[in-house]
């Protein structure tokens, strides 16, 4: 074969999180080659843009790829996530993820690495018996040198679902010159105080820059949150893996499908979830328009309660010097205060579609807020000898939220895929050894030992089926 060409099983676009997800199972259950193609220095996709304080929303212990281990499953004796189970900080998860790849998948033999690469053309034939992957053409960024891919099975494009960062994408609105503006990846490099901090966005990392400024000694006054639209969010420590919360959780989970039997609409369902605990807000007297997965702490949500100055007015139109501009008001400002960008879209998707397609794999969520083991699961499905429409059935597409009656339309298809994956064997066994699942095989275990967790089982049994019912039924009448 000439020297810019090259075979292999699965072209791989993207070395993220969802792509080194993908790789660790095709090692770990095949013989299958596969070469991943990413245009970053190092593995970890977004995390390479992302601000220095960040850290996991969710445990690292169901972080990461199933063979190796995040973090050393502890729980956090300090700060604002005490008592629950450590959230690795971003600098941890970019050191993590170069390991999966240097320690796990390039000495297994069967993965290619290119860094600072792009694909930049491509043509699937699903036609082609020697390569239904397609021909594809990889070129490095640095060089601009090409070689050509034939792929012999699939390409996995894990693109379907990018995730914007504000370090790389634009300011929406528009801000008058000499302003103090920066993304809040900038925050650690400031050297003097400013009378003001306007924290422009509610998602995550609006959420994230304000605790922030508050750990820092920014007296709550001082900050100003522009909070867009409210957001339902999750308790942190109803999500909890390990044995020590086993009850909790799996309590926390027969809770929600009681609590869907009772409920008479969309509505009250989530107004009976934030009564029963599994659901918060920033202020119980606004009623959230958005749900994106996002988890905190009571802790955490207590902290963000103390910032007096929260304005619901909309998204920024424009920053003047002496006011800011709303799509619904105006309110005032100062030239000298810091304006912090938070204010990407999460997720980029052009989706849904299928998963399993003729010589391509496009990894989406199967399980509601989970795309590590969603991508894990999705290649281990991918391993099974079964045909395109089969696989398609064990992993139908759970939608990315943005609504609050997403939390619905997310839990009616996870119910479907958790009732398909438990009448094949293949995958019972994979969950029950699944270290991103970190639920399944405990509580099997647990189930035949332990009260608590067999009262649980028996209340679980008793209302899953219902529920399942109610939700479609409350989807229909939400329209």
């Amino acid at each position: 074969m000439a020297a810019n060409t090259l075979e292999t099983d699965y072209l791989i676009i993207g070395g993220g999180a969802a792509g080194l997800c993908v790789a660790d199972e095709l090692v770990r259950h095949g013989t299958a080659r596969m070469l991943i193609v990413d245009r970053h220095d190092r593995p970890g996709g977004h995390w390479n843009e992302a601000y220095p304080f960040v850290r996991l929303h969710q445990p690292s212990a169901t972080y990461g790829v199933n063979s190796l281990p995040l973090g050393h499953d502890r729980v956090e004796t300090d700060g604002l996530n005490r008592g629950l189970m450590e959230l690795a900080s971003g600098a941890e998860v970019l050191d993590y993820f170069d390991r999966v790849m240097r320690l796990q998948l390039l000495p297994s033999g069967r993965v290619i690495h290119r860094p600072m690469s792009e694909v930049v053309v491509g043509t699937i034939n699903p036609h082609d018996t020697n390569a239904p992957g397609g021909t594809h053409t990889v070129r490095s960024l640095l060089t601009g040198a090409e070689q050509t891919v034939t792929v012999r099975r699939k390409v996995v494009d894990t693109r379907l679902g990018n995730v914007a960062v504000p370090a790389t994408h634009p300011v929406e609105f528009d801000v008058a010159p000499g302003l103090h503006c920066m993304p809040l990846n900038a925050l650690p490099t400031l050297r003097r105080p400013y009378p003001g901090y306007v924290v422009v966005g509610a998602g995550k990392t609006g959420v994230d820059a304000c605790l922030w400024l508050l750990e820092h000694g920014i007296a709550p006054e001082a900050i100003r949150w522009i909070v867009p639209r409210d957001a339902w969010l999750q308790d942190r420590a109803n999500v909890q893996p390990g044995e020590a919360f086993l009850a909790q959780t799996f309590g926390s989970f027969v809770v929600q499908m009681e609590t869907i039997v009772q409920a008479t609409s969309a509505l009250d369902l989530l107004h009976r979830l934030e009564a029963a605990g599994q659901l918060l807000r920033l202020d119980p007297a606004v009623e959230p328009t958005m749900y994106r997965c996002a988890t905190i702490s009571r802790d955490e949500l207590a902290a963000l309660r103390t910032i007096p100055n929260v304005v619901r007015l909309g998204r920024v139109q424009r920053i003047e010097r002496e006011r800011i501009v709303l799509e619904h008001g105006s309110v005032p400002a100062d030239p000298d205060w810091l304006y912090v960008h938070c204010s990407a879209v999460p997720f980029q998707s052009t989706g849904p579609e299928p998963i399993f397609q003729p010589g391509r794999i496009a990894p989406q969520l199967v399980r509601n807020c989970q795309p590590m083991f969603s991508a894990a699961l999705v290649a281990f499905v991918e391993t099974l000898d079964i045909d395109d429409a089969e696989k398609n059935r064990l992993c139908q597409v759970v939608p990315l939220p943005e609504r609050p009656i997403d939390w619905l339309r997310m839990q009616a298809v996870v119910m479907m895929n958790q009732y398909q994956w438990s009448r094949v064997d293949a995958l019972k066994q994979w969950l029950e050894a699944a270290r991103l699942d970190g639920f399944a095989g405990r509580l099997r275990a647990a189930g035949k030992t332990d009260p608590a967790i067999q009262a649980l089982g028996q209340r679980f049994k008793a209302a899953a089926f219902p529920a399942a019912a109610k939700l479609q039924a409350l989807l229909a009448g939400a329209g």
